[in-house]
């Protein structure tokens, strides 16, 4: 079981880079009381040290690393835990940028629901959903990974002057996006936000009386509790393994199937070493025992973090000899060329015209 009685779900915050996800994120974790306005207004202050305004004041609520602060982008997952009246939430913030997507889809494969910010900014949308865009690819990347249940929240209302014309534009372009990577629009919630201002996060909008649907808080309930394989073998898939002086072995993953109780025993893959299951945490709080869908950190008793097994030695032996000879081959009609360019003394500027493709090969 989660840390919390309630049912637990695990849910991912996507979208294009600069669509306001973490700002969001972190403006309804503040109204939900987790964060304290002394953080904010500390997390405002650093960002106005880095020459940025206060305006990352509560994107840095879940942007800790010190390069997401100084590039002023999300980069790695970042895990926050809340509550609403129905469920407990394990919260993964994910990278907007396509250099990090491999990022994003490990938050992904571990997600049961999730959210795709948009944004109501003139032209932001657009490059989000045009090839190459990260709110594309994110959503073919959900729909790819077996997230079926979505909400979309179109942001930056605060721009528009909260327009309900500018939210049905980009409405319009979310529910296109959403049906071309296999969604059932019936099945989509589209509301719309201010991550900046906090309209219709948590509280409804002042700004947005047309507005008469949830807020995104109440939309989180609507979401269906997977069925979970507790009844099959323990199956952990390994996110990242810590060495915790004082402690040990502690790899962290989410339990796909099966339950994980200390004392257990376990089987580490490939390399096939056993251990013992000690003590079992979810944001740093002690469990009982894990099952399917909870985020873990366990210790393992038994078990170092153990050098590649002989199959990885021998893969890494086999890929450098590849590249060798892919060098050598390269290589040999190179040495070829500058033979023949030495011999009929030829500049290199006329290399092209004085030799074909053919012969340079040869």
């Amino acid at each position: 079981m989660s840390a919390s009685k309630k049912p637990h779900l695990n849910m991912i915050v996507t979208g294009h880079i600069d669509n306001g996800k973490s700002t969001s994120m972190g403006h309804m974790l503040m109204d939900l009381g987790l964060i304290d306005e002394r953080t904010i207004a500390a997390h405002a202050a650093e960002s106005e040290k880095h020459g940025k305004g206060d305006t990352f004041k509560y994107a840095w609520v879940l942007d800790n690393i010190k390069d997401e602060r100084e590039r002023g982008i999300t980069i790695d997952l970042a895990f926050q835990k809340f509550e609403t009246p129905k469920y407990f939430f394990t919260l993964i913030d994910a990278p907007g940028h396509r250099d990090f997507i491999k990022n994003m889809i490990t938050g992904a494969s571990e997600a049961d629901c999730a959210i795709l910010v948009l944004s109501a900014k003139e032209g932001e949308t657009d490059t989000a959903v045009a090839p190459g865009g990260q709110a594309r690819e994110h959503a073919f990347l959900l729909r790819t990974l077996g997230v079926s249940q979505l909400i979309v929240a179109i942001n930056k209302m605060d721009d528009s002057n909260y327009s309900e014309q500018a939210f049905k534009v980009a409405k319009e372009k979310a529910e296109k996006l959403i049906k071309s990577v296999g969604y059932k629009l019936e099945n989509v919630p589209i509301l719309p936000i201010s991550g900046w201002k906090g309209d219709n996060l948590v509280k409804k909008s002042e700004n947005m009386k047309w507005w008469t649907g949830k807020t995104l808080l109440e939309t989180f309930d609507d979401f269906k509790l997977p069925e979970k394989p507790v009844g099959k073998p323990l199956r952990i898939p390994i996110q990242d393994v810590y060495t915790i002086t004082g402690v040990g072995t502690v790899p962290v993953g989410r339990v796909e199937t099966g339950v994980a109780k200390p004392g257990m025993k376990v089987v580490v893959m490939p390399s096939g070493a056993t251990g013992e299951i000690k003590t079992i945490e979810t944001h740093h709080t002690q469990m009982e025992s894990a099952e399917a869908g909870d985020n873990i950190g366990f210790n393992l008793r038994g078990i170092e973090n153990p050098p590649p097994p002989p199959i990885q030695r021998q893969l890494h032996l086999d890929i450098r000899r590849s590249c060798m000879h892919i060098q050598l081959k390269l290589q040999q009609p190179l040495l070829h060329l500058k033979q023949k360019l030495i011999r009929k003394q030829v500049q290199p500027k006329k290399m092209i015209q004085s030799f074909s493709k053919q012969e340079i090969l040869q």
